[in-house]
């Protein structure tokens, strides 16, 4: 079967200058968050305080692009924060950073040091390709509200990520669905890395590299391949023999 992971064009005109990679990963290991996972997470937030030299992250001009994309797209950017921006925010706080599994310990901290949105879904419970759109509102969000399954529909015009059963990340990459989220059970992923402009595409792919490298050593004998960046045009696609 052929995964495919596909930007429709409406999302290209709304932002002309978005960019991503992804990392596809077949046979890792997760579990439960780890000393050396932990301790990532420590380093991606000094890291960040470098990066940010005491501003705050919303100041920074690739937060600012995706502050000014929500608001493109009907969003209010200050109450659902993009998720690069929401997890830099908590790892400066004196909460620090959630300790979720191994895996996603492993993208957070990319995310944390990079100041670049990035999420993880398993591919064993995609169903069909993953696809970025404008939302018709009629689509079904599964998710968790006060301990019982919920169903929850996008804004029209939203723009999410969605599969051939419904939407998997709300407000492009603000809340994911737990349907498909990594699980210590997860052994196949997909991980996105997402900017805008003014991040060069260099930067991104030095992120994703980064993270393919994390993952390699935390699941030795894993089959880990590295897009290359999506192309501009609209329309962009890449596909995978999905194992």
């Amino acid at each position: 079967m052929t995964f495919t992971l596909t930007v429709s064009d409406e999302v290209r005109a709304l932002a002309p200058g978005f960019t991503h990679v992804a990392v596809e990963a077949y046979g890792m290991v997760n579990g439960p968050s780890t000393d050396e996972s932990s301790a990532l997470l420590d380093d991606a937030a000094r890291r960040l305080a470098v990066r940010l030299r005491g501003r705050a992250p919303h100041e920074d001009p690739h937060m600012a692009a995706w502050r000014e994309t929500y608001t493109a797209f009907g969003s209010k950017p200050s109450r659902t924060r993009n998720s690069a921006e929401a997890l830099a925010k908590r790892a400066l706080s004196a909460a620090g950073l959630p300790r979720i599994n191994l895996l996603v310990d492993l993208y957070n901290a990319i995310s944390v040091a990079h100041l670049i949105p990035v999420g993880g879904e398993d591919i064993d419970r995609i169903q069909g390709g993953m696809r970025l759109v404008r939302a018709t509102g009629q689509e079904d969000f599964v998710t968790v509200a006060g301990g019982e399954e919920t169903v929850e529909h996008p804004d029209s015009g939203e723009v999410v990520w969605r599969d051939d059963a419904g939407v998997t990340c709300r407000r492009w990459n603000w809340r994911q669905g737990p349907r498909t989220r990594l699980t210590e059970e997860t052994t196949s992923g997909i991980f996105l890395l997402e900017s805008l402009a003014p991040m060069p595409v260099p930067a991104v792919e030095t992120a994703a590299a980064e993270l393919a490298e994390l993952l390699e050593k935390s699941s030795p004998g894993a089959r880990i391949t590295v897009h290359p960046a999506a192309p501009a045009a609209p329309g962009g696609r890449w596909s995978a023999r999905h194992e």
